[in-house]
């Protein structure tokens, strides 16, 4: 049904321009193959034979390029080369010797006696254990307490324990 409407306004578009005495009128659309037709023939050429390159071979053609013209890499998000750049320029990344670590496992040192309780009542809410399971565990101590974690979740679990009195690492 819209495709009929749209269709019927664009012919009475086309019958209101040519009774208004706009004579012969020339629609141009866009990405037609008319605007091809005013390309130089040594664009065209270089068009054609970079149409008929693999994947891999445009891959390289692309940073051949960027070394030949000193263009940087850039990240284009929606841009089809991306992909392929970004494969090649991962060595660079691997050359660089610091590394952020992103997750973490949090480990039980050792903790205050005093504080015993407060520290089985922690990892109790922590890991999900009863009350008997958490007692041991802490006595148990050196011991893993979660593996996986993230940087932020791990800081606020050994804030957490430090401040009740145990010795946390994170590894």
């Amino acid at each position: 049904m819209s495709l009929l409407r749209v269709s019927a306004r664009a012919s009475r578009t086309l019958i209101s321009r040519r009774t208004i005495g706009l004579g012969q009128t020339s629609f141009r659309r866009f990405n037609s193959t008319e605007a091809a037709a005013v390309v130089d023939p040594k664009i065209s050429a270089i068009v054609d034979q970079i149409s008929t390159l693999t994947l891999l071979e445009t891959a390289s053609l692309v940073s051949e390029l960027k070394t030949r013209l000193n263009i940087s890499d850039i990240a284009f998000p929606a841009a089809g080369a991306a992909p392929a750049a970004a494969v090649e320029a991962a060595p660079a990344v691997e050359a660089e010797p610091v590394e952020e670590k992103t997750i973490f496992s949090i480990k039980l040192e050792s903790f205050d006696a005093k504080s015993k309780p407060k520290i089985i009542k922690e990892v109790k809410g922590l890991l999900g254990l009863s009350l008997v399971e958490s007692k041991k565990f802490v006595e148990a101590a050196p011991k893993v307490l979660k593996e996986g974690v993230t940087k932020d979740d791990a800081a606020k679990i050994k804030e957490t324990l430090e401040a009740l009195g145990a010795k946390v690492s994170l590894e």
